[in-house]
């Protein structure tokens, strides 16, 4: 059993998307004592900046002669894909910066897509498997709020880790997390308490039925 976890938070102590995606893991080792976990830690180890040298791959012939920057950038992209094929199930732990997905998470994503076997019809890639996805939100974009409609993480990894790859996901959110160190945001302190404990308990959940769907069907 293998399951794949990326982090893409900058932050290590204080991360909410990691503490969520902590809690989803530690369901997945419960059930699944002796599975390895493939992790990429976007946030600490950003990928290198080799995109451009991949896209400048796929647009060459097949026997143009490259450069030592365009093979690396082909062997990583070939990695990651190997990371993502290779596993059972799926974590993605997603803050929102300046209200959409990290840079460096987008990067990969980027990489990712460079890599011929990711050209398959939509749905495909790794159809059926389980994800979930954990986000973490410092300020609130739910039906009603100022920035209502201001979330563009969601609705993009829906797409892509949904209807594009085909993973079965589930979400756990948790919103107002800068609500503690932004005097703008104390009156508001109390319900971002309660909104990480759900959360918390949402990843908890999500993450004992992933486990449970896989022990079953081994």
């Amino acid at each position: 059993m293998k399951f794949f976890r990326l982090d893409s938070s900058l932050r290590t102590e204080g991360s909410v998307s990691r503490r969520l995606a902590d809690a989803v893991e530690e369901q997945w080792r419960q059930h699944h004592p002796h599975a390895t976990v493939i992790r990429r830690d976007l946030g600490l180890q950003p990928l290198p900046a080799l995109w451009p040298a991949a896209v400048s791959v796929m647009m060459s012939g097949p026997d143009a002669a490259r450069t030592p920057e365009q093979t690396a950038a082909v062997r990583l992209a070939k990695e990651l894909v190997d990371e993502l094929l290779a596993a059972d199930a799926y974590l993605f732990a997603v803050p929102i910066y300046n209200w959409g997905i990290p840079q460096h998470l987008k990067h990969w994503f980027d990489m990712v897509f460079t890599d011929s076997r990711t050209r398959v019809p939509d749905g495909e890639l790794l159809a059926g498997r389980p994800a979930v996805v954990v986000e973490a939100r410092g300020g609130g974009y739910a039906p009603g709020a100022p920035r209502e409609g201001w979330d563009h993480v969601t609705p993009y990894l829906t797409r892509v880790l949904g209807d594009l790859w085909g993973l079965d996901l589930s979400f756990a959110r948790a919103e107002l997390t800068l609500a503690d160190v932004t005097p703008a945001m104390e009156s508001l302190r109390d319900l971002a308490a309660q909104q990480l404990d759900e959360a918390h308990l949402t990843a908890t959940a999500h993450g004992a039925q992933v486990a449970r769907r896989l022990l079953a069907s081994a």
